[in-house]
Formats: C-alpha cells, structure tokens, sequence
C-alpha cells in the first residue's frame, strides 16, 4: 500500500468513527425519540451516518478526487457503500436476532457492523466514489 492510500485508509477509518458516533446517536433518536424498532432505525441510522461519512470523506480522505456535482457523487457513495451498508447491516442484524447482550445494547452491533463493512467501503469509495483527480 502507497502511502497515498494508507493516508486515505487512515481517514477514512476516522471518518468512519465519527460515522459511528453519528450512527449510534441517529439509532438511538430513532428507538427511543421516534419509537421505532431496532430494524428500521438502524435503517434510518445508516442513512443518516452514511450522509455525514460521505461529506466527511469528501473534506477530507478524498479531498484531491472530489467531483464537482456533489449530488452525483452522494448518489455514487450511497450505490457503492450499499454492498458494504448490506454487509454492515446483515451482521447488525444477525447479532441483533442471536444474541440477547447485542439486542440489549444495540450499539454492540453496530460496533460489528461498522468494522465489517469498513474494507469493502474503503475500496469501493477510493475506485467508484472519489476518482476524479483534481
């Protein structure tokens, strides 16, 4: 790995803890201030930390690879992360439905998900989202 990327990877895992935070915060706003259930708030969540990681990401890993259409470039973020959103979220979901400690506290799940979403996003973000060279 260059070290162009491994700077890359290095904020994107930053990103992705602040994405974290903001996911863990939307899930809870949405069990405990809108009431849903833990499926479709962590589907809100997801959006909602996906959004922040995308401009995040844009400001800072990928400075140099921005698009000039910002609403493109969000539409390619939300597309190529949704394989790693789906990994991030099958493994949420499994350990929400299997282990009654992950069901008591969520944030243990998304905590799962986030790491085993974090390869494939990187690499999909790095060769479909941000690869316009300034």
């Amino acid at each position: 790995m260059d070290a162009k990327v491994f700077r890359q990877f290095l904020w994107f895992g930053v990103v992705g803890a602040v994405g974290f935070l903001v996911d863990t915060a939307a899930l809870y706003t949405a069990l405990y201030g809108f009431g849903t259930g833990p499926y479709a708030g962590r589907a809100f969540s997801y959006l909602v930390a996906a959004t922040s990681t995308w401009a995040l990401n844009r400001r800072f890993t990928f400075r140099e690879q921005r698009d000039r259409n910002r609403l493109a470039e969000w539409a390619r973020f939300l597309a190529a992360n949704a394989v790693g959103g789906a990994v991030n979220y099958g493994v949420y979901a499994l350990l929400i439905a299997t282990s009654a400690t992950v069901a008591a506290y969520p944030v243990l799940g998304v905590a799962a998900g986030s790491v085993a979403g974090l390869a494939v996003n990187f690499t999909l973000s790095r060769r479909m989202v941000f690869k316009h060279e300034a």
